[in-house]
């Protein structure tokens, strides 16, 4: 006999199906689809474990990585995997959450749980994670709940007074129970929808810093004055001189406004203005790097504004967002204005995504992407706690759409939302003349933030930096707890979102 602990893969697919109803044959309408297994195996390899005996798939542990502090001690099964979409898993979080676990009846003499759990502790202590959580199914209960509370029935279980082929397992595997979680799976009904909360802590555990677990995240805002620069060395001092003083000020996070770079479009000033936008995009790549040292060097993450990218005779407008780990991620303006599209030709990008950061996760919109709301609340929906908004904007009227469609999103999403753009003017360059702006941070509406939803906000039309605090907690207190509760009183009975 062969026994192997291996990673699960999409094309176990059929035989996980088969499997997992020999496992729960009273749940058998229950069955993952090979949809959520693509995604969790796209996502999180190393956390989808199988066990196969001479090449027959034979267990199955699946887990995500979350910020705990998120969620707490208080959640149903819906709330971790995020109404079972699982966006909520973040390479950046503290916990690893076990969401599945079952053994073919065929091999459970095998003790092959015990290896499953083994596997996930190796895991565990390989990613620095402070500890394994989940929800523990009481299959038995039902046949003691008109004798024993669920807290009596644990007890009992516990003294081995009863025996229940889930709880007696994950006690011996050294998982202590911390409380009883109602209603934690409605279908669930031999357990009376009730699950345990059981917790296995990794004595390895070395907390790691700027993580969710702070809750406090500075954001610091650059409102940027065009000007012209002698070269790109001029250009570069003045982006290291903001970077710096928010490296200072021990700010998680810069933001950059759309198109800050545009002033090193005067020496093309002679071309078209999509002919002068192409050749600044060649100066792209080099930027985006340097920027991304000086992430690194000052230990701060940084959104570069926007920049033009020509690629395949197509022009687009990318933010990048240069961690301080040194990752890069990018994200494509995909609403283009009609000035975009007359004067430079530009492209919309097709990819709406958060980004996993080490301060949670966080969403990315350029502009004139801001007053679509649909995009920010599929954003929201993937699990964005902060929202950032690099904008250029050339009058009054043109900020104040991005502004109030930005606070509009911060209340309706539950989240944060910080916006930067350029001031001043910029002759001699065409279609870059004039700019009007002013950062802010935006907030939801109820009595844990500012009366007015304003965080903070800086002088219009004046070179400065805006650096503000925000409290991730405070969300987590508003969605259960707030005098409303956006996301969700949703009627997605009449109605939904949703990304094609």
């Amino acid at each position: 006999m062969q026994i192997e602990t291996r990673n699960l893969t999409l094309q176990d697919y059929d035989e996980l199906a088969e499997t997992m109803k020999r496992a729960y044959p009273q749940m058998s309408e229950s069955i993952w689809s090979k949809k959520s297994i693509d995604k969790l195996t796209k996502m999180f390899p190393n956390g989808q474990i199988c066990i196969t005996v001479d090449g027959k798939l034979a267990a199955v542990a699946l887990s995500i990585i979350v910020n705990y502090d998120e969620f707490g001690d208080d959640h149903t099964y819906s709330d971790i995997t995020g109404n079972y979409t699982f966006n909520t898993h973040t390479s950046t979080g503290n916990v690893l959450y076990g969401i599945e676990v079952f053994v073919d009846p065929e091999f459970r003499e095998l003790r092959l749980g015990r290896r499953l759990y083994d596997a996930r502790k190796e895991l565990c202590e390989l990613l620095n994670l402070k500890s394994i959580v989940l929800g523990g199914r009481i299959p038995n209960y039902h046949k003691y709940s008109h004798e024993f509370s669920p807290r009596e029935y644990i007890r009992k279980v516990r003294d081995k007074e009863i025996y229940d082929p889930v709880l007696s397992f994950q006690l011996s595997n050294n998982f202590l129970p911390i409380r009883i979680l109602k209603k934690y799976l409605p279908e669930d009904e031999a357990s009376r929808e009730n699950a345990v909360l059981l917790q296995w802590n990794n004595i390895y555990y070395s907390r790691k810093p700027n993580t969710m677990q702070d809750s406090i995240i500075r954001l610091g805002l650059v409102q940027w004055q065009m000007r012209h620069f002698k070269d790109i060395d001029a250009f570069y001092e003045q982006v290291e001189f903001f970077v710096n003083v928010m490296g200072d000020y021990k700010s998680d996070f810069v933001l950059f406004p759309e198109l800050f770079n545009t002033p090193l479009l005067a020496p093309f000033n002679n071309l078209s203005e999509r002919d002068s936008m192409i050749e600044l995009a060649k100066l792209t790549e080099e930027i985006k790097n340097k920027i991304s040292e000086l992430a690194i060097s000052y230990n701060v993450n940084i959104i570069s504004g926007s920049m033009p990218v020509f690629e395949n005779n197509d022009l687009y407008n990318v933010s990048y967002l240069l961690h301080r780990d040194g990752r890069v991620d990018e994200y494509r303006k995909i609403h283009i204005t009609p000035n975009e599209k007359r004067y430079y030709g530009m492209k919309g990008g097709n990819e709406i995504k958060v980004f996993d950061t080490d301060c949670g996760k966080i969403g990315l919109v350029i502009c004139y992407d801001v007053e679509f709301p649909e995009l920010p609340r599929i954003l929201a929906d993937q699990g964005m706690k902060i929202l950032f908004v690099p904008y250029l904007t050339d009058t009054q009227n043109a900020y104040m759409r991005v502004r109030h469609c930005a606070a509009a999103r911060a209340i309706e999403n539950e989240c944060y939302v910080a916006i930067a753009g350029c001031v001043g003017n910029l002759p001699k360059v065409n279609n870059m003349d004039i700019q009007f702006g002013q950062a802010a941070v935006f907030t939801p509406s109820d009595f844990a933030f500012p009366s007015n939803a304003v965080k903070g906000e800086a002088t219009p039309n004046t070179e400065m930096t805006l650096i503000v605090d925000v409290d991730l907690n405070l969300l987590k207190d508003l969605h259960h707890n707030g005098s409303v509760q956006v996301m969700k009183d949703r009627r997605k009975d009449l109605y939904e979102t949703y990304l094609k």
